[in-house]
C-alpha cells in the first residue's frame, strides 16, 4: 500500500506542479490573471488542495528516505517494513502540520 501511495503522491505532486506553472504564468500575465489563480488558492477547496499537495510532498520526500536506506541493505525484515511505514506516515503528516501552522502564525 504505501509504495502504491508513493506512485500516487508523484502524481499528485505533478498535478501539483501544472497549476504551480499556471501560477506563474498567472504573475507574468499581470494583474487580474494573477489575482484570479490567486483567489482560487485563497478559497476553501483551494487550501485543501495546497494541504493534499504539501503532505504528498513530504510523504514522497520521506519515502525517499527510505529508498536510500534500503540502497544500503537495512530494513528488508517484514516487521520494520510495516514499522518504518508507519512512521513515515507520522512524518509526512507532521512535517504537513508543522508547515501549516508555522504559515498561520507567521
Amino acid at each position: 500500500m504505501i509504495s502504491i501511495a508513493h506512485r500516487a503522491t508523484g502524481v499528485a505532486i505533478t498535478v501539483g506542479m501544472v497549476y504551480l506553472v499556471v501560477w506563474l504564468m498567472g504573475i507574468a500575465d499581470g494583474a487580474i490573471a494573477f489575482n484570479e489563480t490567486q483567489a482560487f488558492l485563497d478559497s476553501g477547496f483551494g487550501r485543501l488542495l495546497l494541504f493534499l499537495w504539501s503532505f504528498a510532498l513530504f510523504f514522497h520526500f520521506v519515502h525517499g528516505i527510505r529508498h536510500l536506506v534500503w540502497d544500503v541493505g537495512m530494513t528488508f525484515e517484514r516487521d520494520d517494513m510495516d514499522r518504518i511505514a508507519m512512521i513515515e506516515l507520522r512524518a509526512a503528516a507532521g512535517l504537513t502540520l508543522l508547515i501549516w501552522i508555522v504559515r498561520l502564525f507567521s
